[in-house]
Protein backbone atom coordinates (compact mmCIF):
# COMPACT_ATOMS: atom_id res chain seq x y z
CA UNK A 1 0.00 0.00 0.00
CA UNK A 2 3.23 2.87 1.07
CA UNK A 3 4.22 2.12 -2.44
CA UNK A 4 1.35 2.45 -4.34
CA UNK A 5 0.90 5.53 -2.35
CA UNK A 6 4.42 6.80 -3.48
CA UNK A 7 3.10 6.18 -6.80
CA UNK A 8 -0.33 7.12 -7.17
CA UNK A 9 -0.84 10.14 -4.46
CA UNK A 10 -2.60 9.52 -1.14
CA UNK A 11 -6.41 10.11 -2.30
CA UNK A 12 -8.90 6.72 -3.58
CA UNK A 13 -8.07 8.35 -6.79
CA UNK A 14 -5.58 9.92 -8.77
CA UNK A 15 -5.79 13.55 -8.88
CA UNK A 16 -4.76 15.17 -11.97
CA UNK A 17 -4.20 19.14 -11.54
CA UNK A 18 -5.30 21.10 -14.15
CA UNK A 19 -2.90 23.17 -16.59
CA UNK A 20 -2.96 26.77 -17.71
CA UNK A 21 -1.50 28.89 -20.23
CA UNK A 22 1.20 31.41 -19.51
CA UNK A 23 3.43 33.35 -21.83
CA UNK A 24 7.16 34.07 -21.86
CA UNK A 25 6.01 37.09 -19.87
CA UNK A 26 5.19 34.70 -16.93
CA UNK A 27 8.47 33.72 -17.22
CA UNK A 28 9.87 37.10 -16.22
CA UNK A 29 7.61 37.38 -13.58
CA UNK A 30 8.98 34.18 -12.12
CA UNK A 31 12.41 35.42 -12.15
CA UNK A 32 11.53 38.39 -10.60
CA UNK A 33 9.78 36.72 -7.91
CA UNK A 34 12.57 34.22 -7.27
CA UNK A 35 15.30 37.12 -7.14
CA UNK A 36 12.45 39.18 -4.52
CA UNK A 37 12.76 35.40 -2.51
CA UNK A 38 16.56 35.41 -2.60
CA UNK A 39 16.99 38.61 -1.68
CA UNK A 40 14.55 38.55 1.46
CA UNK A 41 17.52 36.93 3.28
CA UNK A 42 20.16 36.19 0.76
CA UNK A 43 22.71 35.10 3.35
CA UNK A 44 21.34 31.87 4.68
CA UNK A 45 20.53 30.81 0.98
CA UNK A 46 24.17 30.79 -0.09
CA UNK A 47 24.99 29.18 2.98
CA UNK A 48 22.15 26.81 1.92
CA UNK A 49 23.52 25.68 -0.97
CA UNK A 50 27.28 26.20 -0.51
CA UNK A 51 27.72 22.48 -0.66
CA UNK A 52 26.97 22.77 -4.49
CA UNK A 53 30.06 24.59 -5.59
CA UNK A 54 32.09 23.11 -2.84
CA UNK A 55 31.06 19.54 -4.49
CA UNK A 56 32.31 21.09 -7.88
CA UNK A 57 35.77 22.19 -6.84
CA UNK A 58 35.77 18.84 -5.61
CA UNK A 59 34.67 17.28 -8.79
CA UNK A 60 37.37 19.38 -10.65
CA UNK A 61 40.29 18.45 -8.22
CA UNK A 62 39.36 14.83 -8.49
CA UNK A 63 39.62 15.32 -12.19
CA UNK A 64 42.97 16.62 -12.43
CA UNK A 65 44.56 14.00 -10.10
CA UNK A 66 42.63 10.79 -11.65
CA UNK A 67 42.96 12.60 -15.39
CA UNK A 68 39.22 12.16 -16.29
CA UNK A 69 38.72 15.93 -17.98
CA UNK A 70 36.49 14.25 -21.12
CA UNK A 71 34.05 14.12 -17.81
CA UNK A 72 34.32 18.14 -17.35
CA UNK A 73 31.63 19.24 -19.50
CA UNK A 74 29.09 16.15 -18.59
CA UNK A 75 29.13 17.15 -15.05
CA UNK A 76 28.97 20.74 -15.87
CA UNK A 77 25.84 19.68 -17.24
CA UNK A 78 24.51 17.30 -15.03
CA UNK A 79 23.62 20.23 -12.91
CA UNK A 80 20.93 21.16 -14.80
CA UNK A 81 19.59 17.46 -14.90
CA UNK A 82 20.02 17.41 -11.02
CA UNK A 83 18.54 21.41 -10.66
CA UNK A 84 14.83 20.09 -10.05
CA UNK A 85 15.43 18.03 -7.08
CA UNK A 86 18.60 20.13 -5.34
CA UNK A 87 16.48 23.57 -5.16
CA UNK A 88 13.64 20.98 -3.21
CA UNK A 89 14.09 23.34 -0.15
CA UNK A 90 14.06 26.43 -2.06
CA UNK A 91 10.70 25.49 -3.05
CA UNK A 92 9.73 25.30 0.30
CA UNK A 93 10.96 28.53 1.38
CA UNK A 94 8.88 30.47 -1.39
CA UNK A 95 5.47 28.29 -0.34
CA UNK A 96 6.28 29.70 3.19
CA UNK A 97 7.17 33.40 1.98
CA UNK A 98 3.62 32.79 -0.04
CA UNK A 99 1.60 31.82 3.23
CA UNK A 100 3.85 34.64 5.65
CA UNK A 101 5.12 32.09 7.53
CA UNK A 102 8.57 32.03 9.12
CA UNK A 103 11.37 31.83 6.64
CA UNK A 104 14.42 31.08 8.44
CA UNK A 105 16.89 29.04 6.74
CA UNK A 106 16.12 26.24 8.86
CA UNK A 107 12.50 25.85 7.19
CA UNK A 108 14.61 24.13 4.17
CA UNK A 109 14.13 20.90 5.53
CA UNK A 110 10.80 20.76 6.22
CA UNK A 111 11.03 19.19 3.05
CA UNK A 112 11.64 15.80 5.24
CA UNK A 113 8.78 15.83 7.09
CA UNK A 114 6.59 16.20 3.63
CA UNK A 115 3.52 13.32 3.34
CA UNK A 116 4.99 13.11 -0.18
CA UNK A 117 8.48 12.49 0.60
CA UNK A 118 8.66 8.80 -0.58
CA UNK A 119 7.29 10.15 -3.89
CA UNK A 120 9.65 12.88 -3.84
CA UNK A 121 12.81 10.68 -3.25
CA UNK A 122 11.18 8.61 -5.98
CA UNK A 123 11.64 10.94 -8.67
CA UNK A 124 15.63 12.21 -6.63
CA UNK A 125 16.83 8.50 -7.75
CA UNK A 126 14.84 8.42 -11.27
CA UNK A 127 17.33 11.86 -11.71
CA UNK A 128 20.29 10.25 -10.39
CA UNK A 129 19.89 7.44 -12.54
CA UNK A 130 19.08 9.69 -15.49
CA UNK A 131 22.60 11.65 -14.20
CA UNK A 132 24.42 8.35 -14.17
CA UNK A 133 23.31 7.25 -18.00
CA UNK A 134 24.25 10.80 -19.27
CA UNK A 135 27.57 10.55 -17.92
CA UNK A 136 27.76 7.29 -19.35
CA UNK A 137 26.61 8.07 -22.80
CA UNK A 138 29.23 10.75 -22.74
CA UNK A 139 32.23 8.59 -22.06
CA UNK A 140 31.58 6.39 -24.29
CA UNK A 141 31.11 9.23 -27.38
CA UNK A 142 34.36 10.51 -26.24
CA UNK A 143 36.24 6.92 -26.22
CA UNK A 144 34.59 5.85 -29.39
CA UNK A 145 35.94 9.32 -31.03
CA UNK A 146 39.29 9.69 -29.36
CA UNK A 147 40.40 5.80 -27.60
CA UNK A 148 40.19 5.30 -23.71
CA UNK A 149 43.43 6.98 -23.31
CA UNK A 150 42.39 10.19 -21.40
CA UNK A 151 44.26 14.05 -22.00
CA UNK A 152 45.93 14.43 -18.38
CA UNK A 153 45.35 18.39 -18.08
CA UNK A 154 42.52 20.63 -19.25
CA UNK A 155 44.76 22.50 -21.86
CA UNK A 156 45.51 18.81 -23.65
CA UNK A 157 41.97 17.92 -23.74
CA UNK A 158 40.96 21.53 -25.27
CA UNK A 159 43.70 21.12 -27.83
CA UNK A 160 42.42 17.69 -28.91
CA UNK A 161 39.16 19.19 -29.32
CA UNK A 162 39.92 21.82 -31.31
CA UNK A 163 42.35 19.99 -33.77
CA UNK A 164 41.95 16.39 -34.04
CA UNK A 165 39.38 15.36 -36.84
CA UNK A 166 37.04 14.01 -33.60
CA UNK A 167 36.96 17.39 -32.14
CA UNK A 168 33.53 18.49 -33.88
CA UNK A 169 32.06 15.56 -34.14
CA UNK A 170 32.25 15.10 -30.49
CA UNK A 171 31.11 19.24 -29.73
CA UNK A 172 27.77 18.24 -32.40
CA UNK A 173 26.68 14.99 -31.09
CA UNK A 174 27.86 15.77 -27.09
CA UNK A 175 25.81 18.76 -27.57
CA UNK A 176 22.83 16.84 -29.08
CA UNK A 177 23.18 14.26 -26.79
CA UNK A 178 22.91 16.64 -23.79
CA UNK A 179 19.92 18.02 -25.20
CA UNK A 180 17.96 14.39 -25.39
CA UNK A 181 18.62 13.83 -21.62
CA UNK A 182 17.80 17.90 -20.60
CA UNK A 183 14.68 17.92 -22.56
CA UNK A 184 13.13 14.55 -21.04
CA UNK A 185 14.58 16.10 -17.56
CA UNK A 186 11.89 19.13 -18.37
CA UNK A 187 9.21 17.06 -19.47
CA UNK A 188 9.12 14.92 -16.77
CA UNK A 189 10.67 17.21 -13.78
CA UNK A 190 9.89 20.63 -13.84
CA UNK A 191 7.72 21.19 -12.17
CA UNK A 192 6.87 17.92 -10.54
CA UNK A 193 8.78 18.71 -7.02
CA UNK A 194 6.82 21.91 -6.48
CA UNK A 195 3.74 20.09 -7.15
CA UNK A 196 4.39 17.36 -4.78
CA UNK A 197 5.55 19.62 -2.04
CA UNK A 198 1.95 21.49 -2.70
CA UNK A 199 0.07 18.51 -3.03
CA UNK A 200 0.56 14.62 -2.52
CA UNK A 201 -0.70 13.28 -5.61
CA UNK A 202 2.27 10.85 -5.91
CA UNK A 203 4.81 10.33 -8.41
CA UNK A 204 3.42 9.34 -11.58
CA UNK A 205 0.80 12.16 -11.34
CA UNK A 206 3.60 15.00 -10.74
CA UNK A 207 5.98 13.21 -13.77
CA UNK A 208 2.58 13.30 -16.04
CA UNK A 209 1.24 16.94 -15.21
CA UNK A 210 4.97 18.11 -15.73
CA UNK A 211 4.29 16.38 -18.89
CA UNK A 212 1.19 18.06 -20.27
CA UNK A 213 2.92 21.03 -18.76
CA UNK A 214 5.47 21.45 -21.41
CA UNK A 215 3.07 20.06 -24.25
CA UNK A 216 0.62 22.70 -22.71
CA UNK A 217 3.15 25.31 -22.89
CA UNK A 218 5.92 24.33 -25.70
CA UNK A 219 7.78 27.62 -26.09
CA UNK A 220 7.64 28.90 -22.58
CA UNK A 221 8.79 26.02 -21.13
CA UNK A 222 11.07 25.35 -23.93
CA UNK A 223 12.95 28.77 -23.36
CA UNK A 224 12.85 27.87 -19.26
CA UNK A 225 14.66 24.98 -19.96
CA UNK A 226 16.91 27.01 -21.80
CA UNK A 227 16.96 29.94 -19.62
CA UNK A 228 18.09 27.63 -16.49
CA UNK A 229 20.59 25.41 -18.66
CA UNK A 230 22.31 28.36 -19.54
CA UNK A 231 22.40 29.93 -16.14
CA UNK A 232 23.48 27.36 -14.59
CA UNK A 233 26.49 26.40 -17.21
CA UNK A 234 27.26 30.67 -16.51
CA UNK A 235 27.22 29.76 -13.00
CA UNK A 236 29.40 26.67 -12.82
CA UNK A 237 32.46 28.36 -14.42
CA UNK A 238 33.98 30.30 -11.84
CA UNK A 239 34.87 27.13 -10.21
CA UNK A 240 31.08 26.23 -9.62
CA UNK A 241 30.68 29.33 -7.18
CA UNK A 242 28.37 31.48 -9.21
CA UNK A 243 26.05 28.48 -8.41
CA UNK A 244 25.53 29.70 -4.83
CA UNK A 245 23.14 32.40 -6.17
CA UNK A 246 22.20 31.02 -9.61
CA UNK A 247 20.31 27.82 -8.08
CA UNK A 248 18.49 29.47 -5.34
CA UNK A 249 17.55 32.25 -7.49
CA UNK A 250 16.46 29.39 -9.90
CA UNK A 251 14.66 27.81 -7.32
CA UNK A 252 12.73 30.13 -6.01
CA UNK A 253 10.95 30.88 -9.70
CA UNK A 254 10.67 27.49 -10.40
CA UNK A 255 7.85 27.52 -7.87
CA UNK A 256 6.44 30.73 -8.47
CA UNK A 257 6.37 29.21 -12.47
CA UNK A 258 4.55 26.11 -10.97
CA UNK A 259 1.92 28.51 -9.60
CA UNK A 260 1.29 30.29 -12.67
CA UNK A 261 1.35 26.74 -14.06
CA UNK A 262 -0.98 24.19 -12.38
CA UNK A 263 -4.36 25.56 -10.98
CA UNK A 264 -4.74 25.80 -7.20
CA UNK A 265 -6.43 22.58 -5.56
CA UNK A 266 -8.41 24.85 -3.38
CA UNK A 267 -9.71 26.80 -7.07
CA UNK A 268 -10.76 22.66 -8.21
CA UNK A 269 -12.61 21.74 -5.31
CA UNK A 270 -14.41 25.49 -4.90
CA UNK A 271 -15.67 25.03 -9.10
Amino acid sequence: MSTFHVISGAGDKLDMPVIRTITLGDLGDALRRGIADFWEKPSHYVLLVLIYPIVGIVLTVWMNGYYTWPLLYPLVGGFALLGPFAAIGLYEISRRREQGLDTSWYHAFEVLKSPAIGSIAALAVMLLAVFTLWLTAAQTLYESLFGASTPQTLGALLNQILTEPGGMTLIISGTMLGSLFAIFTLCTTVIAFPLLLDRDVGAFVAVETSFRAVMHNPVPMLAWGIIVGVGLFLGSLPLFVGLAVVIPIFGHATWHLYRKVVEPASVIRGS
